[in-house]
């Protein structure tokens, strides 16, 4: 596809029959883009992109019911992962498009709407418009406003008042694709006393060269809605050749939710995968009593570089939020894990633990928390530590005939069982499985 321009937002914006708002509201977004610095403030290391050698749009044919198997199979996906993806109403992402969305006409008899974004655009226009950049603003960084301005699929999820969804919802993104970005947008509403459950996946093919992907995902939680988002990140993090990785998938997301009274915002954060990490999953409790929570288990190997985190910004009086974090790095990797907690609401609180393991003496681990108070009788509490594997423990289990990497994988699952917990048991085995693999010296 030709050099990025406003000429190709606007062929895209065309192949997509997008209202005129939606093409305005593009355009705004990359002449911003073009006048922002891309960040190096984070702890990553990574080649310059060439934004305008990639390809930006690549529509595949849809797929009906009975293609969903072969395809997952395709695509190399455990049968556990498969099966789980297949028994949710799930929306399968290749490349630019949407090529599979089940169960969007059972769903929509509840009054829920579960549709890729490009087609709940021409169905469900208002609701769009109303919603789109409502907590991430086209221009709110640099990633997020070059999605703003090429995007063309994702996901599109509406709960309807005092409805809880009656099956867990997914999102699956591969990048099929040499040389293409994937910028997908993900936009959930869950209207007052609604519920849902939510799960994100991803995969890549092994290629020598990077790939980008960026996306962005906007949660709106109104009074006493409760929104559940699990995401299992499992991008192609490279070949490691003792030194660095070659390939691997760059990956830059913006993910951020936003509560109002009585709301509640759960995270539950799997990263195991890409060359390069970029993610704050973050909530604004903007409503009195509302309650967000992050959990997260981050595992680096080989030359991986992770800058992640998250950020709770307590307005509204009495709100509570907990982060807990744990992290692996092994090899050559580095992590570095973020927190910021911003108090402007009174009677608010917050817990947060971080802990790292070091597994080697050429990783290395950060924790770096940032506190900001100006509200009344607010209450925060930090831990976090920075170790090595138990070596009593571990020498208990290899005397007990496991061996080492598995040994390890035990360890590190035991440990992290408050995160994995909260992942549906299909995606917990499989969890596991890739925790072992990705300490695994194979």
């Amino acid at each position: 596809m030709a050099k990025l321009s406003e000429d190709l937002i606007r062929k895209i914006s065309a192949k997509r029959n997008e209202p005129d708002w939606l093409l305005a509201w593009r355009l705004d977004a990359y002449r911003a883009w073009k006048n922002m610095t891309e960040p190096r403030w984070a702890n990553i290391d990574y080649p310059a992109i060439d934004y305008d050698s990639l390809n930006y749009y690549n529509k595949l044919a849809p797929i009906n019911n009975a293609d969903l198997e072969p395809l997952y199979n395709k695509m190399g996906l455990p049968e556990n992962e498969k099966r789980a993806l297949m028994g949710m109403a799930t929306d399968t992402v290749i490349d630019s498009h949407s090529v599979h969305t089940s169960y969007t006409t059972e769903l929509e008899k509840l009054g829920i709407i579960f549709l890729p974004f490009s087609e709940a655009v021409t169905k469900h226009p208002d609701l769009v418009q109303r919603y789109l950049g409502a907590v991430v603003p086209a221009t709110d960084n640099f990633f997020a406003a070059l999605n703003a301005s090429v995007f063309s699929d994702g996901t599109f999820v509406y709960i309807p008042p005092n409805t809880k969804c009656p099956i867990d919802l997914a999102s699956y993104f591969r990048i099929e694709t040499a040389k293409i970005g994937q910028f997908e947008r993900t936009l959930i509403i869950a209207d007052t006393n609604s519920e849902l459950s939510y799960m994100e996946g991803c995969s890549a093919p092994r290629r020598p060269n990077h790939q980008l992907h960026s996306g962005v995902v906007e949660i709106i939680a109104l009074d006493n809605a409760t929104v559940k988002y699990a995401t299992v990140q499992n991008w192609f993090a490279g070949d490691f050749n003792g030194k660095k990785n070659t390939g691997g998938i760059l990956n830059f997301v913006t993910k951020r939710g936003i509560c109002h009274n009585n709301a509640k915002l759960l995270w539950t954060q799997i990263e195991v995968g890409s060359a390069i990490t970029w993610k704050y999953p973050s909530t604004i409790l903007r409503g009195n009593s509302a309650y967000s929570d992050f959990y997260s288990l981050s595992i680096t190997r080989g030359a991986q570089m992770a800058d992640t985190g998250t950020k709770m910004i307590h307005i509204g009086d009495n709100s509570i939020s907990n982060i807990v974090s744990y992290g692996v790095a092994t090899d050559a990797s580095t992590q570095t894990f973020r927190s910021l907690v911003s108090f402007t609401g009174n009677n608010c609180s917050n817990a947060s633990k971080c802990d790292s393991r070091i597994i080697g003496n050429r990783a290395t681990a950060n924790t770096l928390p940032r506190i900001i108070h100006s509200g009344q009788n607010n209450k925060q509490s930090h831990e976090a530590t920075t170790g090595t594997i138990d070596t009593a423990t571990l020498n208990y289990l290899n005397m007990a005939g496991i061996d080492t990497d598995t040994a390890i994988a035990l360890i590190i699952g035991a440990t992290a069982t408050p995160v994995l917990s909260r992942l549906p048991m299909e995606f917990l085995v499989e969890s596991k499985q890739l925790i072992q693999m990705a300490l695994s010296k194979d």
